[in-house]
């Protein structure tokens, strides 16, 4: 949020304003925000710029009591990350307590009319009692085909589909996979952001760990 932090107060106040005239976004991933700016990255900081956008991690496992530890990035996103105590790592105990966290965070940051965005259909058994206005499946891998993937992921992926207005895949493979699980599926294959690759071209000096590189370069 480069331009907000540059903003004043007053400016800062009529975004955040204006944000609040749409519907807020909640994405359920399984992918941590800090890790790798990849697909979901590039989506939900664009979204950022018109709404609320909150990015749901699954649980850190800690030593500790639970907590929600909800804190917002440069470019607009709140980041949420449950820390669980280690003891509570069972499946089993999991949709319950995520239940009750993603109440609370609807509660503190006064969260009504909202849509869901889903990475991961794990999520789907402890937001089954939320009332979006829409979903969206944005299938970028077949998480099921992972090492360590939970035997019920399948199944929560049906239950997705059955849930969801709206599904996109990561590409044309995943598309012809989904395309008959679903009435309203995309094939939406991730691309390069222009705009910022665009800025090597205004470089004048060589990067230090590109100077030893000889011309031609790609």
């Amino acid at each position: 949020m480069r331009h907000i932090v540059e903003s004043s107060d007053k400016n800062f106040g009529v975004l955040e304003n204006s944000r609040r005239k749409l519907p807020d976004l909640v994405c359920l991933s399984h992918l941590r925000w800090d890790f790798v700016y990849q697909r979901p990255q590039h989506l939900l900081t664009r979204f950022a710029n018109e709404r609320r956008v909150f990015f749901f991690e699954e649980p850190i496992f800690v030593d500790g009591p639970m907590h929600l530890d909800v804190s917002q990035r440069e470019c607009g996103v709140w980041v949420v990350r449950p820390q669980l105590p280690k003891e509570l790592a069972s499946e089993e105990a999991l949709d319950g307590i995520l239940r009750i966290m993603i109440d609370r965070l609807f509660a503190d940051h006064k969260i009504n009319a909202h849509m869901l965005w889903f990475y991961t259909p794990m999520a789907c058994a402890w937001t089954r009692h939320l009332k979006p206005l829409a979903v969206i499946y944005d299938c970028m891998d077949e998480l099921s085909a992972f090492k360590g993937a939970s035997p019920v992921l399948k199944h929560r992926e049906a239950e997705l589909f059955t849930r969801a207005d709206l599904v996109f895949t990561g590409g044309q493979s995943l598309y012809e996979a989904k395309r008959d699980q679903h009435s309203n599926v995309y094939a939406f294959p991730s691309s390069i952001d222009a705009q910022h690759f665009a800025q090597a071209r205004s470089i004048e000096t060589d990067p230090a760990d590109q100077a030893g590189i000889p011309h031609p370069r790609l």
